[in-house]
């Protein structure tokens, strides 16, 4: 699944241990009697003796040569034990495991060389008996990153959750797949280990990370201008967005409406006087971006510069090649303009049009363009000004 950057994380289903479609579950008990005398021993099921329980298996197997060669009850007492507890070890690490499920989330939005966060969350569907010592792998496919997180408390029985959590720092833009390749448990003993392939994933959009650049005097387009709406707070007659009601807010602002839908106090916010805007048009095409540095560069300054016009309530539309302009009035226009700049490439089936332009003039705003600016360099044109260079 491919997670769009939005504030809140998006997760994968549910995935559980020990749960079969009912089709599966028909003659279980056959499976699970055959399965533990003859434990599977490939992916995405493994059974594998420890350090220690290695070394027991070789006492155990010294302790049967000399009761068989003694005849000692006492020895042949010893080695039943021993065995026993390889069994009891295996039986209890399969029930460890059976019924735990677990939900790999990322918490968006990510962006290039920034940490993030990824939540593995757990719980516990068996009834009476709780569940320990777990472990989970977990790996960046890009970036080849890979972590071991460990559960350090008992998940209780009866619906017990946990959370786990692994911070990691994307390298590059684009889509990174998190995936989480499997689970193991050492418990009781330690003398068995048991490892069980998960195969799930989740899919992130990874913005571009942000740039610093310098504002150039470009016949003062950045100076505020009168008569332009803006999305900050303030007392113009556009209707911005709806808040609780706070002490001092005055009666008049009160949405009706909203206050009893929702049971309580609700007060209008509109939009300030402000300055300017802007639409911005990146291009992609290859013969404009030669170089793979710049090209990177030149999507970092265009992400920059667009989330920074935001905030000051001047981006008016944005666009990307020959796709249609889009009017930019809430913030998920903004993250779905940043999701194409993660994933855009230099592009050879190119042809410069004027849309962009056209789409400029009819919001009444500057259309400003990114473009190269020496070997390395790029910048953001005005009207084939230069006005900020990164």
């Amino acid at each position: 699944m491919v997670m769009s950057s939005s504030s809140a994380p998006a997760a994968a289903d549910w995935q559980e241990a020990g749960r079969r479609p009912r089709s599966a579950r028909e003659h279980r008990w056959r499976r699970l009697l055959w399965s533990m005398l003859y434990p599977p021993q490939v992916r995405p099921h493994r059974v594998a003796p420890t350090l220690t329980g290695g070394v027991l298996i070789g006492v155990a197997f010294g302790i049967g040569l000399a009761a068989y060669n003694t005849a000692s009850n006492i020895l042949f007492i010893t080695l039943s034990l021993l065995l026993s507890c390889l069994v009891l070890s295996g039986v209890l690490s399969w029930i460890n495991v059976r019924r735990v499920g677990w939900r790999l989330q990322a918490v968006a939005p990510w962006r290039a060389g920034q940490e993030q966060l990824v939540l593995l969350d757990l719980r516990n569907r068996k009834r009476f008996v709780p569940t320990y010592g777990l472990w989970f792998e977990l790996a960046l496919r890009r970036t080849a990153q890979k972590t071991r997180l460990r559960l350090r408390t008992r998940l209780d029985a009866g619906g017990g959750v946990e959370r786990l959590e692994w911070t990691v720092r994307p390298e590059r833009r684009g889509v990174e797949r998190v995936e989480l390749h499997g689970l193991g448990s050492l418990f009781p003993f330690g003398f068995l280990k048991k490892t069980m392939g998960c195969g799930q994933h989740c899919e992130v959009v990874v913005w571009p990370a942000p740039v610093e650049y310098r504002r150039l005097n470009a016949g003062g387009v950045w100076r505020s201008q009168p008569g332009e709406r803006s999305r900050r707070l303030g007392q113009g007659g556009d209707l911005l967005a709806l808040r609780k009601y706070a002490a001092g807010d005055s009666q008049r602002l009160v949405h009706w409406k909203a206050t009893a839908r929702l049971r309580r106090l609700m007060v209008r916010q509109f939009a300030a006087e402000s300055q300017d805007g802007f639409t911005l048009w990146f291009e992609t095409a290859a013969a404009r971006w030669p170089r793979a540095e710049q090209f990177e560069l030149a999507v970092g300054l265009a992400a920059t510069l667009a989330e920074d016009l935001f905030r000051e309530g001047r981006l008016r539309a944005l666009a990307l090649d020959d796709e249609p302009v889009t009017a930019v009035r809430t913030l998920g226009d903004l993250e779905r303009f940043l999701d194409r700049l993660a994933t855009a490439r230099p592009r050879n089936d190119l042809q410069r049009s004027g849309a962009a332009g056209l789409a400029a003039s009819r919001h009444g705003s500057n259309l400003l363009t990114i473009g190269p600016d020496g070997v390395r360099s790029v910048s953001a044109y005005i009207d084939g000004k230069a006005a900020a260079t990164a």
